[in-house]
């Protein structure tokens, strides 16, 4: 058991400590305590019983008793105030080690992935590589990180991850974009308008082309949702490509993934997003396949789903694959109520349009709504469509976004692949 030291020997600590620690420390909520024990690496700001002494971005995490529970790191802005690196304690220069070598094996893990027909992927998953607040994506020889929390917003992080991306990757550009909602949560600085490192760094290149699954895709640094696309839906997109026939439709098909991925089965693809944007890097990567796509017809519509699905399924529309991909519904607990309500709306839609033998690729990456949520929404719909549904496949992210049993919150991404019956 770890030994104490008395309250008075830490200024203004109405608690007793952990005797090896001499900065500053978070006391939790047994609740908290007993979330830690279980596996999770969040603490509410809520379980945040005391802080002793000035907190900076490293903190030792104590129960009520002063036992010690590890190191986190802390963010005085963010709902989630204590992110948990280790069980042990940790100094600066302890945490800047262990950072450089997990990243190092988070990069070690996916590069069995990267192939001639994949060449992007995410290199770290935040939480799940231990790494919390900390997202990198690869992109042909472009590498894109954000720092999704305050504690990780300093230069000497910044360096530490270049430095070891470079040994790893050699990249020919690693820029920081960043989550504008998270950076102003967390009260996070504006990121460098600079790359933070390029191999030309006369001419550094944001731009380049990426292969995912044997199809080419277009890349910008400077645009885009997210880190610039979505890879955790790739071995969803070949997975769809596999049961995919006839006309097929792709809702909120951003940048063309799916619909991509559909080309190579189906003879004619309509993709819709509500972005301009999004349909005009779409067309690029249409051009770029049109080789491969063996003379498939795809055509762009902007326009929003929800009215566009309840204009076409009104007026007769039918398709042979129907793909729904829409954003997270549910941002928070809170929104669960009515991102139901927009799953169901969506894909009873969908189900009026499907004809007999039809496949339906439904996904939701709103973490909120669990799996059993969203499979009993999809259900629903399908019994006021007056369909039946066989399930051909469940799944979720593809395997460079890991899933930590004890930290539900990496599980976020639902994809149910069903016929229409």
């Amino acid at each position: 058991m770890p030994s104490r030291i008395p309250k008075q020997s830490l200024k203004g600590s109405a608690k007793e400590f952990p005797v090896e620690s001499s900065g500053p420390v978070a006391f939790v909520s047994r609740r908290a305590a007993d979330r830690l024990r279980a596996g999770h690496v969040w603490v509410y700001r809520s379980d945040v019983e005391e802080i002793a002494g000035e907190a900076g971005p490293l903190v030792t995490v104590a129960d009520p008793r002063g036992l010690l529970l590890g190191t986190a790191l802390y963010s005085h802005a963010s709902q989630i105030a204590l992110r948990m690196v280790s069980g042990e304690l940790l100094g600066e220069a302890e945490w800047m080690d262990l950072l450089r070598k997990r990243l190092r094996a988070a990069v070690a893990l996916r590069k069995p992935l990267l192939t001639q027909e994949t060449n992007a992927c995410r290199l770290v998953f935040s939480e799940a590589d231990g790494l919390p607040g900390l997202i990198v994506d690869k992109y042909g020889d472009l590498v894109i990180l954000q720092l999704l929390t305050r504690a990780l917003d300093r230069d000497a992080v910044r360096q530490a991850i270049v430095g070891v991306l470079k040994e790893e990757l050699a990249p020919a550009t690693v820029v920081e974009r960043s989550d504008p909602r998270i950076r102003e949560l967390e009260q996070m600085s504006t990121p460098p308008a600079a790359p933070l490192y390029a191999a030309d760094s006369d001419h550094p290149r944001t731009q380049t082309d990426f292969m995912v699954n044997g199809l080419r895709f277009f890349y910008d640094a400077n645009a885009g949702q997210k880190t610039g696309a979505f890879l955790d839906q790739r071995e969803n997109y070949a997975a769809a490509a596999r049961y995919a026939h006839g006309e097929a439709l792709d809702i909120c098909t951003y940048q063309g993934g799916f619909a991509l991925h559909l080309a190579q089965s189906c003879p004619r693809v309509t993709g819709v997003d509500v972005s301009r944007a999004a349909l005009e890097v779409a067309e690029k990567n249409l051009a770029a396949n049109e080789s491969v796509l063996r003379g498939s017809q795809v055509e762009w519509f902007e326009a929003n789903a929800f009215d566009l699905l309840r204009d076409w399924s009104d007026s007769g529309a039918a398709y042979d694959t129907i793909v729904l991909d829409p954003p997270a519904f549910a941002k928070s607990r809170r929104a669960v109520e009515g991102a139901v309500r927009g799953y169901k709306e969506l894909n009873l839609r969908a189900l009026k349009m499907l004809r007999p033998d039809g496949v339906l690729v439904t996904c939701s990456c709103s973490h909120h709504v669990s799996l059993a949520e969203f499979q009993q929404v999809v259900a629903a719909a399908a019994g006021d469509a007056g369909r039946r549904l066989r399930l051909l496949e469940r799944r979720g992210a593809a395997q460079d976004h890991p899933v930590i049993l004890t930290i539900p919150e990496t599980e976020y991404l639902k994809c149910l692949i069903c016929r229409v019956e």
